[in-house]
């Protein structure tokens, strides 16, 4: 058990994680900007009664790249079952837009405040008719400057919380308000570095994956079995390449979404190379849809009395067994009840697992320095 709320089967390698669990003390004595975000001590640099302006707004955009958008994203279809505002991500550069008469409140979303992407489509879709909110750091940038112009209401970024770890900052909390869910039941991580299971958990499970990175598996694949879990793991996909992939160092996330990737991909998992490892990913759900027993033939007469979530379960059940008996690796999250709390758990889990694998290889966990070359290149070939 990872907590009450999330089963965790850790991979089966029993590797020593002394040398990890150095490493973790350090990490949480240090208390940095980044582990404060995931705690209920973080300052937010806005206040909660001033959004109640925004929450009678029935449709919302949030417009950013990557880290900016992702984490709030993760949250809105994780927890779609308790929000009743409607959400649009944009976040990829939009080629065509249709002409939109619903009036919109617009989060626009960049740490730097230039980000090119963001850019381009604010300036396609805000509208005279819009509200529109620019969370970016407290630095003169482009953003900063169209923010002031418009007269929208700025919220500060934290220049100390990248993109990809601020899913429980400002970022991704504010959007969560606006959403109607209670962004204090996310913070779990004051709990969790007290819960010795959980500990011993993240520590195994980090000393495990150093282990594969030493045998040459460098693919970290996700067999996801919860649809509205795709965009948990986008998030993890980036949290993980960005953070570790340097100094001929990384980890390559693949989301695989099951049971469609049973008719394409697991052939090959199964029987391919050997090069990977896996996680099993799924939550359970109390209301999924029954089967029809009278439009059941005899020869399927196993099907009487199945909803989608048993049979989903039993695939699941079934590909992790074929799995023990290949000697494949992996690991497999269970999560009992679809909140705050379990996606808080899971954020925290992931951040913290990332930020030690980062540290144990000597890397840092938290810059992107290849990517901002391919920012000046671009400037560079538009100025031209």
């Amino acid at each position: 058990m990872l907590s009450k709320g999330i089963r965790l089967e850790a991979f089966k390698n029993k590797i020593s994680s002394k040398k990890i669990e150095t490493i973790y003390k350090k990490l949480i004595n240090n208390k940095s900007e980044v582990l404060n975000s995931l705690s209920k001590n973080y300052h937010y640099s806005f206040k909660k009664k001033n959004l109640s302006k925004y929450k009678r707004n029935k449709n919302f955009r949030i417009i950013g790249m990557g880290g900016s958008t992702l984490g709030s994203q993760a949250i809105y279809d994780f927890l779609n079952h308790k929000i009743k505002n409607n959400f649009l991500f944009i976040d990829n550069l939009k080629f065509s837009q249709k002409v939109e008469k619903k009036k919109y409140t617009n989060l626009v979303i960049s740490k730097s405040g230039n980000t090119i992407e963001t850019i381009v489509n604010a300036n396609i879709l805000i509208k005279n008719k819009d509200r529109n909110i620019f969370i970016t750091e407290d630095k003169h940038s482009y953003l900063k400057l169209l923010a002031n112009k418009l007269k929208a209401e700025i919220i500060n970024h934290n220049n100390f919380i990248g993109g990809r770890y601020s899913v429980l900052s400002e970022v991704g909390m504010l959007p969560a308000e606006l959403m109607g869910l209670d962004s204090n039941k996310f913070k779990q991580i004051n709990s969790l570095i007290k819960n010795k299971r959980f500990e011993n958990a993240l520590l195994s499970n980090v000393a495990a994956t150093l282990y594969y990175l030493k045998k040459k598996k460098f693919n970290s694949i996700i067999i996801n079995y919860d649809e509205k879990s795709e965009n948990l793991f986008k998030w993890y996909q980036q949290l993980v390449a960005e953070s570790l992939g340097k100094k001929n160092n990384g980890i390559l996330p693949i989301v695989s979404n099951m049971p469609r990737d049973n008719h394409s991909v697991m052939q090959l998992y199964l029987d391919g190379f050997k090069n990977n490892f896996f996680t099993f990913f799924y939550v359970k759900e109390k209301n999924s849809d029954r089967l029809i027993n009278n439009n059941i033939l005899a020869l399927k007469n196993y099907l009487k009395n199945k909803d989608t979530n048993k049979i989903l379960y039993a695939q699941k059940k079934a590909t992790e067994n074929v799995f023990k008996k290949k000697n494949i690796p992996f690991r497999s999250f269970e999560i009992n009840k679809r909140d705050e709390k379990s996606l808080g758990e899971l954020f925290c889990f992931f951040i913290l697992e990332t930020i030690l694998i980062g540290k144990a290889l000597k890397i840092n966990p938290y810059d992107q320095p290849s990517v901002e070359l391919i920012k000046k290149e671009t400037k560079k070939i538009l100025i031209s």
